[in-house]
């Protein structure tokens, strides 16, 4: 086999036939369907080889033999993988990397002036590019599921990050920037591919817990592009019965029921998830929605990844929960703290709108089917602009302000808590609106929750505090002063990691378990105050009355005051 490679790749090079390769492909897919199946892993280390050696060669000519690789992945898929699954896609991974830094170089060269060399060079690099996600996409496709969910979170650890020195590509800080973004966008396209038609048997399965976290990191990144590629991903993940077509387009459907969406009944494994993970989902959706940069696309397959995990993960509770983010996103788009442009608040409440239609359909309530229909039918009217079918419109013509809008346009909280109440929801924490769960990447990430702004205002509110002790105590510095400031600095430390403590409590720990706390802090304060008001209530016992008993109970008879008798040295 060996000397069957060397002489075809010698004959190949020397002939020039790898572009066009029609002859190269015939040729290998010969060799593959010879040889054992255990040794056909051998034949794509031996392909991957020789693209290492070629790789100063024209791009055409490298393109040509990552397009042979994917022909023989192809017939390999077929049967055992063998143990080079990762060294397969590593090794790819690293020319995927290399053409974007070709590519890169080559426009650094011609900044000045584009030539036509120069354009053909760069979508010549393209094409590897292209073949290789191909290749990516092809091979992850066709795994087994445990070995698809081990590439899935090892192609994603290889997307790079902005700001880490050891992922860039390129000194100059906006190629560098650019670069990064490049490859973002190649490593997460072939994770669409990867992740396309892969049905797992539960939401768990399908995203873990180390492979969920990186994922939805990118989704809080400043480029509408690389968002877009992540609710992509997700939703290939979530959809497990192949719905994401009859959602295609945002817009208010008429009757839900027509499109025939296939779900079925949450499992347990489901249930655990949504539970543990959902508050993560609602929030990157929540802060998504939010991004100015946002675009038609962008509000659609926010709309989408809505309702693909109602239809596969909502039980009474995640509807609850879903409800308020809706309501969230409305007010959001009403308030504008965030001063987003009239374009986004318009979209926003379109997107709302196409959602609660939705939702309202699916859990077919039908005084919570009337309320969404009347709000829709009267902005079909009177605010057109509020409906996804006219915002995505190039002539649409928005508002100037939405102060001045009727309540009649907006989706009211307590209209629909009063129609799911009726049905047997639990509505108790409609009344309490959404707000974002803080974790560990927002504290890094370019937000900052009003927790962590409390915290820092308390800290500087601390360390002035401090300051002015120690400017007002400077004058009488003395031995006597420097011990006690020594053997404060002990209770300093001590006060400070407890405020800590309790800031990160607040910060990560789940509502129920901070009313548990705070309704078992109010218990032992009754209990106190219980202890007080009797102490002071009762009179204590004179120590010269007259001591009675009385049912096992001791009772103490208080004697007038003119009828004491003092000792002499306590009267004057």
């Amino acid at each position: 086999l060996y000397c069957i490679l060397l002489v075809s790749f010698r004959h190949l090079d020397n002939h020039k036939l790898w572009d066009p390769n029609e002859f190269a492909v015939s040729c290998f897919k010969i060799i593959m369907y010879s040889v054992q199946v255990q040794h056909s892993h051998y034949v794509i280390q031996q392909i991957l080889g020789h693209l290492a050696t070629h790789k100063s060669d024209p791009p055409r000519y490298r393109a040509g033999i990552v397009q042979v690789l994917l022909e023989t992945v192809a017939i390999v898929s077929k049967g055992p993988i063998g143990p080079t699954v990762l060294d397969v896609f590593n090794i790819l991974l690293k020319h995927l990397r290399y053409s974007v830094e070709l590519e890169l170089n080559e426009r650094r060269s011609s900044a000045s002036s584009i030539t036509l060399g120069t354009s053909s060079r760069e979508s010549d690099e393209r094409i590897v590019q292209n073949a290789i996600i191909q290749t990516i996409g092809f091979f992850g496709s066709n795994l087994p599921d445990y070995q698809r969910s081990e590439v899935m979170m090892f192609i994603m650890g290889k997307v790079p990050v902005f700001g880490v020195s050891s992922q860039t590509l390129d000194t100059s800080m906006g190629l560098r920037e650019l670069g990064t973004k490049h490859v973002q966008v190649m490593l997460l396209r072939s994770l669409i591919m990867v992740t396309a038609g892969f049905k797992a048997k539960n939401i768990a399965a399908a995203l873990p817990a180390p492979f969920l976290d990186p994922l939805l990191s990118p989704s809080l990144m400043e480029d509408s592009e690389l968002r877009q590629l992540v609710l992509e991903i997700l939703h290939n993940l979530i959809d497990r019965h192949d719905n994401r077509a009859k959602l295609r387009g945002i817009r208010i459907i008429p009757d839900v029921s027509a499109i025939k969406i296939k779900r079925e009944k949450i499992s347990k494994q489901d249930v655990s998830f949504i539970k543990k993970h959902g508050q993560q989902l609602y929030r990157h959706l929540y802060l998504g929605c939010k991004e100015e940069d946002n675009v038609h696309k962008n509000f659609e397959l926010l709309y989408t990844a809505l309702a693909l995990i109602t239809i596969e993960l909502a039980n009474e509770e995640v509807i609850i929960d879903l409800v308020r983010l809706a309501i969230a996103l409305q007010d959001t788009a009403i308030i504008n703290e965030d001063n987003l442009p009239m374009f986004n608040r318009c979209a926003i409440m379109g997107l709302v709108a196409a959602y609660l239609n939705f939702l309202s359909q699916m859990i077919a309530v039908p005084a919570f089917c009337q309320h969404v229909s009347k709000v829709i039918e009267t902005r079909s009217v009177e605010a057109p602009y509020f409906l996804p079918e006219n915002i995505f419109k190039e002539q649409c013509i928005y508002p100037s302000t939405m102060e001045k809008q009727e309540a009649d346009l907006f989706f009211l909280t307590n209209k629909i808590a009063e129609s799911l109440g009726g049905s047997g929801y639990g509505v108790d924490r409609l009344s309490v609106p959404y707000v974002p769960q803080v974790t560990e990447e927002e504290k890094h990430s370019r937000r900052k929750s009003i927790v962590d702004t409390v915290s820092i205002q308390v800290d500087i509110m601390a360390s002035n505090s401090e300051q002015d002790k120690v400017a007002k105590k400077s004058e009488e510095i003395t031995f006597e002063s420097l011990k006690k400031a020594i053997e404060n600095t002990g209770l300093e430390e001590q006060e400070r990691e407890k405020r800590r403590q309790i800031i990160e409590r607040f910060q990560k720990a789940p509502f129920e378990e901070l009313a548990a706390h705070c309704e078992s802090k109010a218990h032992l304060l009754h209990d106190k105050l219980a202890q007080i008001f009797e102490l002071t209530i009762r009179p204590p016992p004179s120590p010269s009355g007259a001591l009675t008993i009385t049912a096992g109970h001791v009772q103490y008879q208080s004697v007038p005051v003119y009828e004491m008798k003092f000792p002499d040295l306590c009267v004057y």
